[in-house]
């Protein structure tokens, strides 16, 4: 668990920091009962100070005692504290232009339940909006969950996003999407904090919190120190990650990968962009500039914008789709390599539509980026799929939950419904 206020000092700050401690290694601790003596270990705190924070968790809600399993010894059995993680619950929510994914976890982050819907091509903010609203009942309801015990929500969505203001900034792939007071109306309707990100930035914090990077590059096991994820499908985006915190750029607009260009010739002047807002990497890589691609040399390919066959055939061994993915695969690892060369990251991990293919595809990507870097980096597929986005914004609601319950609760006992919005 980050500490955070590190530069704040005085004895509501350390009590603040230590009951977060507490807190994160009770949740955190695999069976989440422990003795004060495991939490002091487990946190370096002394046990006075394990036992005022436990104190003020159980005046809280969020901690129980209870008797320890086991065999019974002689004395006063251990007490053991428990973390109740069904106090509450946090929704993470996935927005795209053709679905809406909602997960519905407990405090621990356990997934109680799951639901996709559909969204119809070309459906506007307002509508989208709806179907947003519609999934998060449907999604609470599978959870047995009352939308008004919801501590936090989470979301995200494709564009640039001012995760400050809660305001998605440019849109591309949803019509008026950008604009649309989306946050303020989720936080009137379900009264408790809601945040908005960028879906690739939540990607990659799933990826390090239960995904393709967990431990990876870290003593302490909780992910890459440093990170790239690509969402490659139809669009491309980049998540960045440096030495453990997400990287997101000035404008929010780092990591837009998609619209690299190195197809034009570097004298020519830059044309007007395509009405559809794809970038030139994107009409270069994207998903349906290989299935374009593949009808042009003769590859199997599926109707637009199925690509899978493609993959499946140079699996196979059919000459003219290994050649299709060889091109594809050099062209992706050039505009790749760019990147890796400026941050270095030691480990990319490629998500989206594209990436079902596997080591089919990554193998040649690796290939050909070992002639375009000059350092190894490890490239591997997401563990997560189509879940990563969700999964992120789960991760994100419960970084959020926890800033409340450390905010608003130093030993005053309050409920999180009585606690101010973060």
């Amino acid at each position: 668990m980050a500490v955070r206020d590190t530069a704040a000092t005085g004895p509501h700050v350390l009590r603040r920091m230590n009951v977060a401690a507490v807190l994160a290694a009770l949740r955190d601790g695999g069976t989440r009962t422990a003795r004060v003596t495991d939490l002091a270990a487990r946190t370096g705190l002394s046990r006075p100070a394990v036992t005022r924070a436990l104190t003020e968790l159980r005046e809280c809600g969020l901690v129980e005692s209870t008797a320890g399993a086991g065999p019974q010894q002689l004395g006063r059995p251990a007490q053991y504290a428990r973390f109740r993680a069904e106090s509450g619950y946090v929704a993470g929510v996935d927005i795209g232009p053709h679905h809406v994914h909602v997960m519905i976890a407990d405090l621990a982050g356990e997934v109680l339940a799951s639901h996709r819907a559909a969204v119809n091509a070309g459906v506007a903010g307002p509508e989208l909006f709806a179907v947003v609203r519609s999934a998060l009942t449907t999604a609470a309801a599978g959870a047995d969950v009352p939308l008004s015990r919801l501590w936090a929500v989470s979301t995200g969505t494709p564009g640039i996003v001012d995760r400050e203001r809660g305001e998605v900034l440019l849109a591309p792939s949803i019509p008026d999407w950008a604009g649309l007071p989306a946050v303020s109306l989720l936080r009137n309707w379900l009264h408790c904090p809601v945040t908005i990100d960028n879906d690739v930035n939540l990607a990659v914090l799933a990826e390090r919190w239960r995904g393709a990077a967990v431990g990876a590059g870290t003593a302490s096991g909780t992910g890459s120190d440093c990170l790239v994820f690509v969402q490659w499908g139809r669009r491309i985006g980049t998540g960045i990650v440096i030495d453990g915190r997400p990287y997101r750029g000035h404008s929010a607009a780092a990591g837009e990968l998609g619209f690299i260009d190195l197809a034009g010739s570097p004298d020519a002047p830059a044309g007007p962009r395509p009405a559809d807002g794809m970038g030139p990497f994107e009409q270069l890589v994207g998903a349906e500039a290989i299935h374009r691609l593949a009808l042009e040399s003769g590859a199997p390919v599926g109707e637009a914008p199925d690509i899978a066959p493609l993959f499946a055939a140079a699996e196979a061994g059919d000459r003219t789709a290994v050649e299709m993915v060889e091109r594809v695969a050099a062209r992706f690892a050039r505009g790749l390599a760019a990147l890796l060369l400026v941050l270095d990251p030691g480990r990319v991990v490629i998500g989206g539509g594209v990436s079902r293919a596997g080591d089919t595809l990554l193998d040649p990507v690796r290939r050909h980026l070992r002639t375009h870097t000059l350092v190894p980096v490890t490239v591997s597929a997401s563990a997560l799929g189509e879940r990563a986005v969700a999964t992120g914004a789960v991760r994100r609601a419960l970084d959020v939950a926890e800033e409340r319950v450390t905010a608003a609760w130093q030993g005053t006992g309050r409920s999180p419904q009585a606690a101010p919005e973060p």
